[in-house]
Formats: C-alpha cells, structure tokens, sequence
C-alpha cells in the first residue's frame, strides 16, 4: 500500500493505552515525561496523604486516664466526732466505637486513594496525549516547513537569475518583481513556519522536568493514524476504561458507604473502664469497679447527616449519568470527525502530492527555457503549496480527533515512521 500524507492502515492494530507502541518516535519523550514531570509529585504526595488518613480511621482511640487527689473533713453530727484525712481516685476509660463503624471509615478513606490513585492515572495519560501532540505537532510543522523551503528555495535562485539578466522590456521587469516579491513573501512564511516547528519545544522540555531552553532536536518522522473500529467497539472500550468514569464510579460507591457510615453514627459509642477511689478522714474507705457511660441518643438521631449523604449518593449517580452520556457523545464526535478525514483521504490519489510537487518543479524548468508564462509557474508553485498544507490541515485534524479517542477508549491510533 503506497503512503500518503495521512497514512491510512488497513485492518485494527492496537494496544492498551497504558503502554506505549513500540517505534513511536515521541516514546522516549512520553517515558522521560512519565518519569521527570515535577507535577507528578503532587498527585503521589495526594496518595501518600490518603493512604495516611486510612491509617488514622483505622486506629482506635487511646484510652483516657484521670486521676483525682484532694482533702476531706468529716464530722458525725449526733457524736460530734470528726476527722480528717486524703482522698484520691483513679480511672482508665477506653471508648469503644459502635460494631462496623471503624471499618466503614477505613472503606470511605480506601476510596480516597483508589480516587488518588485514579487522579493519578488521569493525569499520566493526560500529559502522555499532550507531549505526543507537541511532538507530532512538531512533525507536521517540519511536513510543512520543508514544503515551503523547497518552493521558496526555487523562488529565490530565480530571482537571483533574473536578477543578473538584462532587461528586455516592462513584461521582464514585471517578472523579475512578481518573483522576487514571491520569494520575499515565501521566506516570510518559512520563518513563521519555523517558529512554529520550535515553539512547542519549549513545552516539551517543561512536561519532560527539564529546563525551557534545554537543547532538544526531534527526528523528521511521517505521522499516521490506524483505521478505526465499529462504533459500538469504541463505546464499549469507553466505558470500561475512560478513567472519568471510573472516577465518578468510585465516588457513587464512595458516597455508599457514606449513607452507611451516617446511619451507623446514630448509635452512640460506649466509653468502659476501672476505677478506684481511697478515702482516708474518721474512717478508711476504698472503693473499686467498672464504669460504663454512653449518650443517650434522644435529640440528636444524625437525621440531618443521613439526610445530607443521600442527597450527595443522589448527586453521585446524577454526574455518573452524565460523565458517561459525555463520553459516549465525544466518542462519537471524534470517531465521526477521524471517519471524515479517512473519507476525504480516500478521495485523494496516492500520489496527489507527488504529482503537484513534479509539476511544481517542471514549470520551474519550463519557465526557465521560456515554455511557460509566469502565470502558470506562480500558480503551479502555489498550487503545491497549497495542496500540502491542506492535507495537514486534515492529518492535523484526523491527529486531535485520534489522540481524543486514545484518551477516552485506551486503544492506539497513532503512529510515526522515520522520515527520509
């Protein structure tokens, strides 16, 4: 199968999204990314804070202990005796908290980091699509700066020759500016096309953790996109991986446990512990036991706090509702937008591009020799770099759409070749 501009592959190759396609040429880049991006520490950091806050909803209360020293006067009104001496008391008290309440905290603070660690995931697969974006992105800059360099180049030599020509009337002259204007305005486009080319390495070096003006030179590579599968195939994939989803899962499921945990707060904890007391004045008194104590739950049910979580479990399933509807909409829209860019690829010879750049370079000969008016080799010139920017216009376009159902589905669309 002859190449393109947009490389259409026959039949479905892909692989999870989570592992990056063997060849592509931004790989090296996306692995230092994932391992140098200065912003990953926050997401970790939010997982290590997580995975604290589980440890503390699992851990039992300390026990409390209270101790009590003092004087007593004691005077026995129909005797008259009376005596005097310390006292002093003693008590541990342990509170424990009503049964399954400990482990439903411990089950809302597991989601916490499931939640984490979903971000976490998010973020991964996030700055993976943007640095593959930047780097094809880069790639369809140098398609187009080289295209412009060529022509430009042509321009320019041809001016130089007429340059050094003697005038043989006003239609030479009106050549000799109509190229030289040509070239001027070409160089023009070349340095906006270059900029371009570097402006997203800047970027690059700061997804990667490295300095803004850290050297970074990207091989020249031919960016393709693989045929796409059925629509229900990438609605289902969808909906098992797009981790939006899965996050608005995880918090419905969250929310559960939380309803759970609000009913189970109605019941009071139970606070039991020994105590001791001596007392010393007219007579020696010890006192020893066990001591219970408990509120009793008469004004305060937690009605308000279950009322709340059920409203939240409410919202939950509400934006998992949505979340999907979402998806399942920008699925469709992308996989319509790359369909469209196939479409219109097809309807292009395999070798449209080639026979524009020939016919670019004959009425540059022709135009030399005198065969053709300077009408025809302006407007072929044009013709070709028009013709090249439109089919990366569409390789651009086809190129976001993939990227967004990569994101979304966990299934590769995109692939590099090594340029000439």
């Amino acid at each position: 199968m002859k190449k393109t501009i947009l490389h259409i592959l026959v039949g479905l190759a892909v692989a999870p999204f989570s592992s990056l396609q063997a060849g592509d040429a931004a790989d090296p880049l996306v692995k230092e990314g994932l391992a140098k991006n200065p912003e990953l520490t926050f997401y970790t950091a939010e997982i290590a804070a997580a995975r604290g806050a589980l440890r503390t909803a699992g851990t039992i209360r300390n026990p409390e202990l209270s101790t009590q020293a003092g004087y007593k006067n004691a005077r026995d009104n129909s005797s008259g005796a009376s005596g005097e001496g310390g006292t002093f008391a003693l008590s541990a008290n342990q509170t424990f908290e009503y049964p399954g309440r400990i482990a439903l905290r411990k089950a809302v603070a597991e989601g916490d980091i499931h939640l984490a660690e979903l971000h976490l995931t998010q973020f991964r697969i996030a700055l993976r699509a943007r640095i593959r974006s930047l780097v094809y992105g880069v790639f369809l800059a140098q398609e187009r700066l080289t295209a412009i360099r060529e022509v430009a180049a042509r321009f320019e030599v041809l001016s130089n020759v007429l340059a050094q020509r003697e005038s043989t009337g006003v239609t030479s002259e009106l050549e000799a500016r109509i190229i030289e204007g040509s070239a001027l305005t070409l160089r023009r486009q070349e340095r906006e096309a270059e900029l371009a080319a570097k402006m997203p390495l800047a970027q690059l070096n700061q997804l990667r953790g490295q300095p803004v003006n850290a050297p970074l030179q990207l091989p020249s590579a031919q960016v393709g996109v693989t045929v796409l599968p059925a629509l229900p195939r990438l609605l289902q994939s969808a909906r098992a991986y797009a981790v939006e989803i899965r996050i608005r899962e995880t918090e419905l499921a969250q929310q559960g446990i939380k309803v759970s945990l609000s009913k189970n707060e109605r019941y009071p904890a139970v606070t039991v512990g020994p105590f001791y007391s001596f007392e010393k004045a007219a007579d020696q008194e010890q006192q020893a036991g066990i001591g219970l104590s408990l509120p009793l739950p008469l004004w305060d049910r937690n009605t308000g706090n279950i009322e709340t979580s059920k409203a939240r479990e409410q919202q939950a399933q509400a934006s998992l509702l949505i979340t999907q509807r979402d998806v399942e909409r920008r699925v469709a829209e992308s996989a319509a937008i790359l369909q469209a860019k196939h479409d219109e690829i097809d309807k292009w010879q395999a070798d449209t591009l080639s026979k524009f750049r020939e016919a670019a370079e004959s009425s540059d000969r022709n135009y030399r020799l005198g065969a053709v008016p300077i009408s025809i080799y302006v407007e072929t010139q044009k013709q070709y770099l028009e013709i090249t920017g439109t089919l990366l216009d569409i390789k651009k376009d086809a190129l976001q759409s993939a990227q967004e159902l990569e994101i979304l589905t966990g299934l590769n669309f995109c692939k590099t070749e090594q340029g000439p």
